[in-house]
């Protein structure tokens, strides 16, 4: 294919939402096993954020330390096949697919290159666009921490921290599923939502410090990373687990010396860096519990791709409720 020009989101440096700028870029180019995909949602999340900042700074060891290896930000995508390379046979022209970059980022863009082996499934036709370009964030990440890394059992007792984010509304879905009792933490103004999703109970953290209570848990699952193992471990069963998808220096140390030491574990994955094969078995349980109506995806808000910036504004005030959508076409 000749090169051709495609509006793209540029983060040329770290920094906020202000160093993400709208560009015209190459199209990129398809090798023999790769596909080009015409995307019509991708997602915004709060790891995209924390990829245009750099920060915590031990991201930059995957990510390129004075800058974005990758410049175009997001990972979750959902589009239509528009080029094939010569040795692809899993997908053709005009198929409806949907999945992840994961460290190649890159989906906030009008079209995305990706090879046919990577995270890729086809969408469903009751599965919408926006919708399925959220799966690889909240969906994909809770099912693995719950199920690979918990080993979520029916009857344990599960707290789901920040229960109204993109993570968190996942995770209130999947535990109960799988049949734990499910308390989420949110706001007030949340806490409909986190009951319509299923969860037995729901604490209010400007009301109640749940790290102060008799109640015990089997799993804690933090999908926001603000409450330290040291605080957590207090309301954790004997052999509970702390779990956390944000890596910060404490948990690394925390992982380190229970490890070693004690009942309690804490515990972190990079969902991400799993292997394609291992991702894409996680994707399509998720699509058998969506089927079977046990799961939904929350839409906050939904922005065009010029205004990526705007979108991450928004997702820095901490106030997102589910996913916030790019839609680009």
């Amino acid at each position: 294919m000749k090169a051709q020009k495609m509006k793209a989101i540029v983060a040329t440096a770290y920094g906020n939402h202000e160093v993400l700028k709208v560009k015209q870029v190459e199209i990129p180019q398809v090798n023999e096993n790769e596909i080009l995909i015409k995307v019509v949602s991708s997602s915004a999340t709060t790891a995209d954020t924390m990829m245009i900042s750099g920060k915590p700074y031990l991201s930059r060891l995957f990510m390129g330390f004075r800058k974005p290896k990758n410049e175009i930000p997001g990972t979750g995508f959902a589009g239509t096949v528009v080029f094939v390379g010569k040795k692809v046979n899993r997908f053709n022209v005009g198929d409806e697919v949907f999945g992840e970059t994961s460290l190649g980022f890159s989906s906030n863009a009008e079209y995305i290159c990706v090879n046919e082996n990577g995270v890729l499934l086809h969408k469903p036709d009751n599965l919408p666009f926006t919708e399925a370009s959220s799966y690889c964030d909240g969906h994909l990440t809770s099912i693995n921490f719950l199920k690979e890394l918990a080993k979520i059992k029916p009857g344990q007792k599960v707290l789901i921290n920040g229960a109204s984010g993109s993570l968190g509304t996942s995770a209130v879905q999947l535990a109960k599923y799988f049949g734990a009792e499910v308390t989420g933490v949110c706001s007030t103004t949340n806490a409909g939502l986190v009951k319509s999703l299923g969860a037995d109970f729901v604490i209010d953290y400007k009301k109640e410090d749940f790290t102060k209570s008799s109640k015990k848990y089997d799993i804690i699952y933090d999908t926001l990373g603000k409450i330290p193992f040291r605080k957590a471990k207090k309301v954790l069963t004997h052999q509970g687990l702390y779990l956390s998808p944000v890596l910060k220096f404490g948990l690394l140390l925390s992982m380190l010396r229970t490890s070693v030491f004690g009942n309690k574990k804490a515990s972190f994955a990079a969902t991400g860096l799993k292997a394609h094969d291992q991702l894409k078995k996680l994707l399509n349980e998720l699509l058998d519990i969506f089927q079977s109506g046990h799961l939904r995806t929350v839409i906050d808000r939904q922005f065009p791709l010029d205004k990526v910036a705007q979108a991450h504004q928004y997702i820095g005030t901490g106030h997102k409720k589910g996913n916030v959508v790019i839609v680009v076409e």
